[in-house]
């Protein structure tokens, strides 16, 4: 039998047996990709689970790697790093902790680099309840403010400054309710146990945009910066998706992922 292919006639076995080597080649490279995909665990400040998210995503799409990704406190995973846990990755919510924990031999060294700075936000659920300059702090009437451990978490270190700054820490202590983490925090203001709360802009923000409720976005001069910096772990060392992860944090794709949950470079 014969089939005809522009205008020639060709032995329908020579089809069959170009298409099968067609479809073998492609399954050889599937496997072969396949093959080369490694898996890293990413250990991520609880602020930055969404835009991470995304990233992976993006990561996974882009280089067939998988990024596990485990979300929590930069003291909390601190604590966890030296005492041996398996991460390849850490993405912290400051600088002090990579460079630390470089020091201390338990991150490659020179490896860690700013991927984001992030911006501190008052933010309540209710609409209308924050005030554009966060005078609600001094006048509102507000039962219970939330903010992160400001001994485990930088943004609720950076939220002491905040109201140590404006001269109201002591005023409003008996009203705190305190987060392990941020992501925490937001939970407390979010499900009302808490009017509002200091969360980070990235938990409220999509694409340039308050997703809900009432915000005062707050002014960094009021605040330390919140540096956050990314580490490779020694146990991720040699690991090749952990190598490309680090990469692709500064890509162009990532960068835009991150400013448009609120982060500065």
């Amino acid at each position: 039998m014969h089939r005809i292919i522009c205008g020639a006639r060709v032995p329908l076995f020579t089809v069959f047996l170009n298409l099968a080597t067609c479809l073998l080649a492609a399954c050889s490279l599937l496997l072969s990709f396949s093959a080369r995909a490694e898996e890293v665990s990413v250990a991520v400040a609880a602020n930055f689970t969404a835009p991470m998210n995304a990233i992976a995503a993006e990561f996974a799409r882009d280089t067939g790697h998988k990024a596990s990704l485990s979300s929590g406190s930069t003291g909390k995973f601190y604590a966890q790093i030296k005492n041996g846990a398996p991460f390849h990755v850490f993405l912290s919510a400051d600088s002090d902790t990579p460079a630390k924990l470089e020091a201390e031999g338990l991150a490659v060294p020179g490896s860690h680099f700013t991927y984001a700075i992030g911006s501190l936000a008052l933010w309540s659920a209710k609409p209308g309840f924050v005030d554009a300059k966060g005078e609600v702090l001094r006048h509102g009437q507000f039962n219970k403010l939330a903010i992160a451990s400001p001994r485990l978490a930088p943004y609720g270190k950076a939220a002491e400054e905040v109201l140590t700054g404006m001269g109201l820490w002591e005023s409003v202590s008996p009203r705190l309710v305190q987060g392990e983490n941020i992501a925490q925090t937001y939970q407390f203001a979010a499900s009302g146990n808490a009017d509002l709360g200091f969360v980070a802009l990235s938990q409220i923000m999509v694409d340039g945009k308050i997703t809900g409720g009432s915000a005062w976005i707050v002014p960094g001069h009021l605040h330390a910066p919140i540096r956050q910096n990314a580490a490779l772990l020694l146990t991720g060392k040699g690991n090749p998706a952990a190598e490309k992860l680090m990469k692709y944090l500064q890509s162009d794709k990532a960068r835009a992922i991150i400013k448009s949950y609120g982060y500065e470079f």
